[in-house]
């Protein structure tokens, strides 16, 4: 009987082992991480135990993920409330998005972080709740495939643009997000985007407009030419990115898709009907059927479609320079949206 309990023992005792040794590996990076990039200031986050989020998801059921978010994103229930637990698959990553997170939580559209888990292998979040879900790659909702009127899609766009805007000026160094696309994004009941994953995200070092690395970060269709031709990735890297989102969200088309002409992959940004040489884009040629049936023949609204294009293609611009800064863009889509009064 005794050997039959010291082998029931000994399970328990190295899953304890276990995650002690998680727990000290991601706390102690998280810390020295914490410490470099809060410039002195307290941002407190609950510490969750294992055991918790393993109870939350139902040991991590498939039941439990977001429809068609990007894998690891499930929901479950921790303090009587409905929470997103992210399980990451990199500890850097990982701490990274944390950390900006931490940071981030004070703006409404950013998703906010609740707290963490550090007794994995891997360090998972502890996130606000978002009831409408995430964005599919053309920019509709994925529960029933929910197609999000002209206003709705606008009004998105004006705020992901504040919230990149804080990313980039509210921290004593700019933070360049990296991989900003529409599965980056989730809705909150009141249609509210939340920007999300930071773990790819980076700060610009002192005395520096950039970030030079060996190869490019960032999502297919949506990843800046000059940043993959130069491996200087800064905060226009963004600019460009957003501007592949204001594309889809008018168009209702991917950044990247596979062509039926055997071509392999073509991207959003190569469409012949954006690069004509007169400059002069037809808007009925471009917009999602469904705008242009919203809109009808409303000269104010139609013109209103026609900025809002001339804003996406300014932001993908070739070379970074031309591009406009975050904050102006943000101020020009205040105006677009404020052009036709409700």
């Amino acid at each position: 009987m005794a050997s039959k309990a010291l082998f029931s023992i000994i399970p328990r005792v190295k899953r304890k082992e276990e995650k002690k040794r998680s727990f000290l590996k991601n706390g102690s990076i998280l810390l020295k991480d914490l410490i470099a990039s809060c410039d002195g200031k307290s941002h407190p986050i609950r510490c969750y135990s294992a055991a918790e989020i393993i109870r939350a998801t139902n040991n991590f059921d498939r039941s439990c993920i977001i429809d068609g978010v990007y894998s690891g994103m499930f929901r479950g229930i921790l303090d009587d409330r409905t929470v997103i637990i992210k399980q990451h698959y990199n500890v850097d990553g990982a701490i990274r998005d944390i950390i900006i997170s931490m940071q981030m939580s004070t703006h409404k559209n950013s998703l906010k972080l609740l707290g963490c888990c550090l007794e994995f292998d891997k360090p998972a979040l502890v996130c606000e709740n978002a009831g409408k879900g995430g964005l599919k790659f053309d920019g509709s909702l994925v529960v029933d495939n929910e197609l999000l009127p002209w206003k709705t899609r606008l009004r998105i766009a004006k705020q992901l643009a504040s919230a990149l805007t804080y990313l980039h000026t509210a921290f004593p160094r700019p933070i360049i997000h990296r991989n900003v696309k529409s599965t980056c994004i989730l809705l909150d009941d009141d249609y509210v985007p939340k920007l999300l994953d930071f773990s790819s995200s980076i700060t610009i070092p002192p005395n520096q407009l950039y970030v030079e690395e060996t190869y490019a970060t960032g999502a297919l269709g949506y990843t800046d030419p000059s940043y993959e031709m130069h491996g200087k990735s800064s905060v226009k890297t963004d600019v460009y990115s957003f501007g592949v989102l204001l594309l889809v969200f008018l168009m209702r088309r991917g950044a990247a898709f596979w062509t039926g002409a055997g071509t392999g992959i073509e991207f959003l940004t190569a469409d012949l009907k954006l690069n004509v040489s007169d400059g002069q884009i037809q808007i009925e040629t471009i917009a999602d059927p469904k705008i242009l049936e919203e809109v009808g023949g409303d000269e104010q609204a139609q013109q209103q479609l026609k900025d809002f294009l001339a804003l996406a293609l300014l932001c993908i611009q070739g070379e970074s320079e031309a591009r406009p800064d975050m904050i102006d863009v943000a101020k020009e889509l205040v105006r677009i949206d404020k052009s036709i009064m409700p």
